[in-house]
């Protein structure tokens, strides 16, 4: 699942962001930023992916 959510981060990055975060403004502001450029929007999404899975894998709770 990790690997595809990477992958949808790049391709479709709303999508990747959506089935990482849910709806929330972490979604809002890859969806702005996609309006801007598919570019913007990818970095952000792999940036947000990659710090989400940070975090789960400090919590010791990493799938």
């Amino acid at each position: 699942m990790k690997l595809l959510r990477y992958i949808l981060g790049f391709f479709l990055p709303p999508l990747g962001i959506f089935l990482t975060y849910g709806i929330s403004t972490t979604l809002v502001i890859n969806i702005l930023l996609t309006l801007l450029g598919w570019l913007p929007g990818s970095i952000h999404a792999i940036w947000a992916i990659a710090k989400y899975d940070e975090r789960l894998s400090r919590e010791g709770q990493i799938y």
